[in-house]
């Protein structure tokens, strides 16, 4: 399981990596890009604070330009669109599931069937 510690470091080391191409994207800036105080997101950031929301990772991630679903995964958290999705079709979305991690895909082979499965729409 990951911890708030790990989520942290992820989103600083991000943010660090951002403001070598940007001087101006300070923490200070970023929190007022997340209507967060800095003081928050510092404490986010060393682990001393939780995660905030899916819908601020969300945000973070877009700020960062990474993506969402590794932030919320590291945060213990997941998109908050998947939960309905998986209510329109339990049962299908469920074994769909099982079946891939039954199969033991690893992440080359979930994106090539991801990419199959967009073809036929």
């Amino acid at each position: 399981m990951t911890t708030s510690k790990e989520f942290g470091q992820r989103v600083r080391d991000l943010r660090e990596a951002k403001r070598k191409t940007d001087v101006t994207f300070s923490l200070r800036r970023f929190a007022q890009q997340l209507e967060v105080s800095a003081t928050y997101l510092s404490k986010v950031e060393t682990g001393d604070s939780p995660p905030p929301t899916a819908d601020k990772i969300m945000r973070i991630a877009e700020l960062l330009d990474t993506d969402a679903d590794e932030l919320l995964a590291l945060a213990g958290k997941v998109d908050p669109l998947l939960p309905s999705i998986i209510r329109e079709q339990p049962r299908a979305v469920a074994d769909l599931l099982r079946s891939v991690q039954e199969a033991g895909l690893d992440e080359k082979q979930i994106e090539k069937l991801t990419k199959q499965v967009k073809r036929m729409k």
